[in-house]
Parts: structure tokens; sequence; C-alpha cells
């Protein structure tokens, strides 16, 4: 319930601080005394839109204070625990405008955006009147209306939950679908990789082992080349160890006893004695560099060809390895996709039919209790003056639909007189029509799926006599489950309150200033009389005024 309101510097309210209570509580007044300031008062506590216009004339800022005590299962404690505010049962809304322009709102004296106040405002508090657009006006309550009547929320959010899953798997299936569709492009690519890298025989560490081998075999290409050029000097026509051994012959069998060449014939010996082991230890090397000349051929191939595959996609050769495991990884990603694909498929398929299957007992259901709500609707119509009118409750169906809400599509249509046509409530009711409307479909639904507060602002305008008294015993009733503001003209209406305010002007300071005061039971008699008679109140006026207190 809405305990206390508390408004400061807000167009004609200087500072007003209202404590309240359960049950039916009317404000009236004459004509200009503030009665919308009040409500505007309220609706910027609850989120509504700011306006410079409101702040008082001279002052920097206004602000809005409501009080607000609420059950410990009610949604905006969800609302608020979601958005990581800070509560207890009681929570109070606070709205600050500035005479620039700019608001700032508050929950609990934590700072919060006015999207989120006007989010728990709605759970809190409705607000109802003859060009309302809010609350049951808007088609997109019809259906939840519907639903807390007919105590279906329980299998829509089945419907709901059966929606997300069948969302949540086709998000799923169409993410698998892309996946293989771009894999399959790549597919022969992919093929090509491994089967070319495969083809390669890839082994760990084979580039630096084939280089360290390449330039072995180019140190020994060399070395044979040098070893060509020694045996040629060693052993060509002109080589000089025939020479020297003839040579050694000749000296030998000139040689005297003398002795004369005998130094020359043993140098020349030892000469031809270095040479014969030089012979022999290039016959040795080459021996030991025996190799294939075609070994460096291949060696260098085998390099060329790693070495390009690997420029080709970028890597070094010692990559190349991870290269092949990718594309094979990819490949039978494909293969293991179409499996999953088919298991997505099937799930799917299933989301799909059992969402179904709860959203046709959800609209089964919907349309036997849409039967109900326009009987119990018309009961109420007769006593408000609207015998002749009918309240209609539009239930489509569209049977491929598929949305978290099922296949209905609900909307509130009445006809007012016989033989015209029916149609929504804003565009075929008049004014004072739509409220009784509005009012008869608040007291059926009342104890289904009603906020806690509501204020129905001048709904009884342009009726009077028995109308007036059964919409102030509809008001009554209403507020036996809910608390319940009626601002109002009628005095029926006004004496079926538990609590009754008076709102006024005063002039204060040559400033005019509007004031809300608690009338007693005294007081109250000259109010309803006031409202009963006019501009000049008579005893007769005053009788009948506690005649309709009395009675109530």
């Amino acid at each position: 319930m809405l305990s206390a309101l508390s408004i400061n510097n807000i167009v004609l309210i200087e500072r007003l601080d209202l404590e309240l209570s359960s049950g039916l509580t009317v404000l009236s007044g004459e004509t200009g005394a503030g009665k919308s300031i009040l409500l505007d008062a309220l609706t910027l506590a609850l989120g509504g839109r700011g306006d410079l216009s409101l702040v008082r004339k001279g002052q920097q800022s206004g602000f809005v204070v409501a009080e607000i005590f609420l059950p410990d299962n009610h949604l905006a404690f969800s609302i608020l625990k979601e958005a990581q505010i800070e509560y207890s049962e009681q929570l109070i809304l606070k709205r600050v405008q500035f005479s620039d322009g700019r608001t700032r709102a508050f929950i609990n004296d934590q700072p919060v955006s006015a999207s989120l106040l006007r989010k728990i405002g709605s759970k809190i508090i409705e607000i109802h009147g003859q060009h309302d657009d809010r609350a049951l006006v808007d088609v997109a309550t019809h259906r939840k209306a519907l639903d807390d009547f007919g105590a279906l929320n329980l299998l829509s959010l089945k419907v709901q939950q059966a929606h997300e899953e069948l969302v949540e798997l086709e998000e799923k299936l169409n993410r698998q679908i892309a996946k293989i569709e771009k894999a399959k492009q790549d597919e022969e690519y992919a093929r090509h990789v491994v089967e070319e890298l495969s083809n390669l025989a890839l082994e760990g560490g084979e580039d630096k082992a084939l280089s360290e081998q390449r330039q072995r075999l180019m140190q020994l290409e060399k070395a044979a080349s040098d070893i060509k050029d020694i045996d040629e000097i060693l052993h060509r026509k002109n080589a000089p160890a025939p020479a020297l051994a003839s040579l050694m012959r000749k000296l030998s069998r000139k040689n005297d006893e003398a002795g004369l060449f005998s130094p020359i014939i043993e140098a020349l010996d030892t000469a031809l004695l270095s040479l014969d082991r030089t012979s022999e230890a290039l016959e040795t090397l080459k021996h030991d560099l025996n190799f294939d000349p075609n070994e460096l051929e291949n060696i260098e191939e085998r390099l060329f060809s790693l070495r390009e595959t690997a420029r080709k996609h970028h890597v070094s050769v010692e990559q190349l390895p991870q290269i092949l495991e990718k594309y094979e990884a990819e490949l039978k990603q494909l293969e293991s996709g179409e499996s999953e694909l088919a298991k997505l498929k099937k799930a799917t398929k299933k989301a799909h039919d059992n969402y179904i299957g709860i959203a046709t007992k959800l609209s089964e259901k919907r349309q036997k209790i849409s039967t109900l709500l326009e009987k119990a609707v018309g009961k109420e119509l007769p006593d408000l003056k609207l015998g002749a009118a009918k309240f209609i409750v539009e239930h489509k169906i569209e049977q491929g639909k598929i949305s978290f809400s099922g296949f209905d599509n609900i909307a509130f249509h009445v006809q007012t007189n016989p033989g015209t046509n029916a149609g929504p409530l804003l565009k075929v009711a008049s004014g004072g029509e739509l409220s009784r409307f509005l009012l008869a479909l608040k007291v059926v639904l009342a104890e289904k799926g009603s906020a806690p507060v509501l204020i129905f602002d001048e709904i009884d305008s342009g009726v009077g006599g028995a109308v007036a008294d059964a919409i102030g015993r509809r008001l009554a009733r209403l507020a036996q489950n809910v608390q319940v503001f009626s601002i109002t003209h009628a005095p029926q209406v006004a004496a079926r309150a538990n609590i009754h305010l008076l709102i006024e002007k005063q002039m204060i300071d040559e400033n005019m200033r509007t004031n809300v005061r608690q009338l007693n039971i005294k007081q109250r008699q000259e109010e309803l009389a006031r409202m009963l008679a006019g501009a000049k109140v008579s005893d007769e006026a005053r009788a009948a005024a506690m005649h309709l207190l009395e009675q109530n």
C-alpha cells in the first residue's frame, strides 16, 4: 500500500506531507483546486516523464517521495534484486525535478534510472482515468489480464519456457548449419592440404637434419675437387715421382767409392718415400670420401619441397605438422558436425512439438476463459448504466505463430450500443464509458491480478444518481482487496470512502498554494453538501449529505 506521500515545491504545492491508509480514499475539491497536480506529482515519483514546468516558480528544484509497503513475494522485489538494489518491505521512491529539466531518481536513497523507477512503479500503482493510455487500455496488458483471471499463469510460464528452449535450439541448429556450410566450402582445399602434407611424410626435426647433411655433402663435394687436383699432380705424365726415381738410379750408378752423390741419393730416396706415403694417404682419403653424387641433389630437392610448402602456408617447416593436424581436424569436424546436426534437428523437432502441444493447450483454455471473463464483466455493466453495451474478448489464434506468449492475440473490445460496431476500448467508448468499462474490469480482476494500489481519476465524471452510487459501491468492493484512491465530484462515491481528503487553494503571503487536508465527519458532511448543492449550501443539502454518510 501507499503509506505516505511527500511533495515539495511542485507547481502550487510548497510542502505537503500525507499519511495514507488502506481501503478507499477519495479526494475532492473545487475545479482548479489542484487535483491534477497531485496526480502529476505521483506520476513523477513513479518514473513518469519529467517536466521543468512542474517546479514551483522561483525554486531551483522540487521533489516527490512515495513510501510503499509491499508483501514479501511482490514482483517489485525480484526486479530490485536483479538490479542489485537493497530493499526491505518498505520502498521509498523519490524523484527530484530540477528547473533546468534534469531529473534524478532514487529507490531507498539509492540512485537509479528513471526507467527502473518506472518499471517498479508500474507494478505497484495503476492510474485509471477518462483519457488513460495505461493499464488495461494498453492491448499489451490484455493477455496477462486474461491469464490472471483464468489462473493460467503457470501454463503460460510453461509456454514461455518451451519457447525459450525452442529458440535456443533453433539458434544452435542455425549456427551448426552455417558451420557445416562453411566447412563444406573449405572441404576441397582441406583435403588437398591433407593429401599434400601426408605425401611429404613429415618427420620432426627433418629440416635441421637435412640442412646439416647438405652442408656436409657440400664440404665433401668441395674436398673431392681438391683431391682430384692432388691426384693429377701426383700421377700425371710429368709427375715428380718417376723423374726423381730415374734421377736417383742414374746417380746411384755414377756414385764412386768416395760417395760424392750419396747425400743427394739419400735425399732423393727420402723424397720418394714421402711421395709414396702421400699417394697411399690420397688413396685412403679417396676411399673414405666415396659418396653418391646424386645424394646431395636429392637432399636439396627435399629441402626445397619442405620450405616451399612452409612458405605457402606462412609457417616454418617445423610447424607443418600442426597445419596437417588443423586440416585433418577440420575434415573430422565436418564428419562429426553432420552427426551433431542430425542430433540438433531431432532435438529441435522435439522442442517444437512440445511447444505446439503446450501452446495449443493454453490457447484452448484461453478460449474458455475469454467467455467467462465476458460474462463476469457483463454482469457489472447494467448497474453502471451500460446495460446495452457488451464487453468482448477478441481472441485470434495464429496456429503457426511461435512466440513466448503462444498462438493467441488477445484484445478487449466493447460494443456500446446494439447495432454498432465493436472495437477497441479507446476508439469506441466515450470518456465516461471508458472509465466505467475499466472499473467493471478492475472489479472482476481485482482478486486475480491487480496492482496493490489503484487510482481512479474522475471516473464518475458526467454521471450521477444511481450510476454514481454503483460506481461508489464497486470502488468500495475493490478497496476490500487493494488500496483504492478516487478523485471524484460525485457525493455518492465520496460517501463510501474510509478517508476523505479535501484539495483546496489557499492564499499565503500573496501567493496561491494548494493544500490537502483530511476531513472529519462534520467536515465531510459539509463537503458532500457542497458537492450536492453547488456554491450555496442549503440545510436540505446538508441533510442529504448526512443521509448518504449514514447509509455508508
